[in-house]
């Protein structure tokens, strides 16, 4: 395991945390309502669910394919800020995750291997084999995941802000526990901000507010079905950690050092279960660090997954 630190760039722009914030989390999106930019959906058939999916970069047939696997509370339109650094290197696949976005909304609970089928299912349907794996939070679960059980399909993996889940992982941070019980009985548009702002590092709230409007109003724009997000909690809080050291794909892990959603610790701990895997952690940068810093979070992508590229291309 490698632990590597580096500065914090100015602000552009298990499961333990996951389910722990869920049964307030999901009141914020009630009732929030709003209109998202058009773009070029397509759908894959997983069981009875259609998974809605974009792919990005395709006339780039040299460049290796990358799909991305938001969290709990978010689609693809998540992953915005490191979208025009990663696509001059990759072929992007993006997905919606099940009841988010313009997936379909499932019945009941699901759990982190039906998440995994719903991926393989678009990448089947898309065409595409072999793909690096890049999975924040509840995604990081989803892409340990697929690791685990179709390494064949993985080349390099990425987990950012993530954890290895029960019963291994550190619980739910404070924060977050505290912010729990001061919500309640909040209004929701007044506990979506304050879930938001906890996403996030407390200067970058201070000196950067139109990051946390811009993230509510992608919130707000496609509103996810309360029931959905109790789901995703519940996935998360499922997840049994206890296979990492099956996975043989190289890994980064990525984590910001003030994360308050998902305990930092559980950075180095993925790092420790998952066979020669390399630790990032940005100092000062919270759960959604990927918004904080873009430049930042993309460069250690693009510099990790171009060297696991050449190490595929020469075997």
């Amino acid at each position: 395991m490698l632990d590597i630190r580096i500065g914090r760039a100015p602000a552009a722009g298990g499961t333990s945390g996951l389910a722990g914030a869920g049964k307030r989390l999901r009141r914020c999106f009630a009732g929030l309502s709003g209109v998202r930019a058009a773009r070029q959906t397509r759908y894959a058939c997983s069981g009875k669910l259609r998974i809605a999916y974009e792919l990005r970069g395709t006339g780039s047939r040299r460049r290796p394919w990358l799909v991305l696997v938001q969290g709990m509370g978010l689609d693809m339109s998540g992953w915005e800020p490191v979208l025009p650094h990663l696509q001059r290197h990759f072929r992007l696949a993006l997905i919606d995750n099940r009841g988010t976005g313009y997936s379909d909304r499932p019945d009941g609970l699901f759990s982190v291997a039906d998440m995994a089928s719903d991926v393989l299912a678009v990448l089947d349907a898309a065409g595409i084999g072999r793909v690096h794996v890049l999975g924040a939070s509840l995604g990081g679960m989803v892409a340990q995941q697929l690791a685990i059980t179709r390494p064949g399909r993985v080349g390099g993996l990425v987990l950012a802000c993530t954890a290895p889940g029960w019963p291994v992982s550190y619980p739910l941070p404070a924060a977050s526990l505290r912010l729990s019980a001061a919500t309640a009985g909040m209004p929701a548009a007044a506990a979506l901000r304050r879930y938001t702002e906890n996403a996030l590092f407390a200067s970058t709230v201070q000196d950067h507010p139109e990051l946390v409007d811009r993230l509510i109003g992608l919130q707000g724009s496609q509103p996810i079905d309360p029931k959905t997000l109790s789901a995703q909690a519940a996935a998360g809080a499922r997840y049994a950690g206890l296979r990492q050291a099956r996975i043989g794909a190289p890994t980064l892990i990525l984590h910001g050092s003030a994360d308050t959603i998902v305990d930092p610790r559980n950075g180095t701990l993925l790092a420790s279960r998952i066979p020669a895997a390399r630790l990032v952690v940005f100092p000062g940068l919270g759960h959604l660090l990927f918004w904080e810093n873009p430049h930042g979070f993309a460069d250690a992508v693009i510099s990790f997954l171009g060297q696991v590229r050449l190490a595929y291309e020469g075997a």
